[in-house]
């Protein structure tokens, strides 16, 4: 199984996640195939907090302009 909430916190927690280099071989659900499961979900982190940053994440994105907005 490829969930990664099991690194999740460990991830959150210091902003990266430490791996071992054990040779276990996993693949994420594109087929890419990561040494192990840890380092397939630092990858996986590493690009969602890319995407979040990139495009302010979802709120951001859906927020209108402060000029475009209505106040009541």
């Amino acid at each position: 199984q490829n969930d990664c909430s099991e690194f999740r916190s460990q991830y959150e927690a210091s902003g990266r996640l430490s791996c071992t280099r054990e040779n276990d071989p996993v693949r994420d659900a594109s087929g890419k195939q990561h040494t192990n499961k840890c380092l397939m979900c630092a990858e996986k982190f590493k690009k969602e907090a890319q995407r979040g940053g990139q495009s302010g994440g979802t709120a951001q994105r859906n927020r209108l302009p402060t000029s475009e907005r209505t106040y009541q």
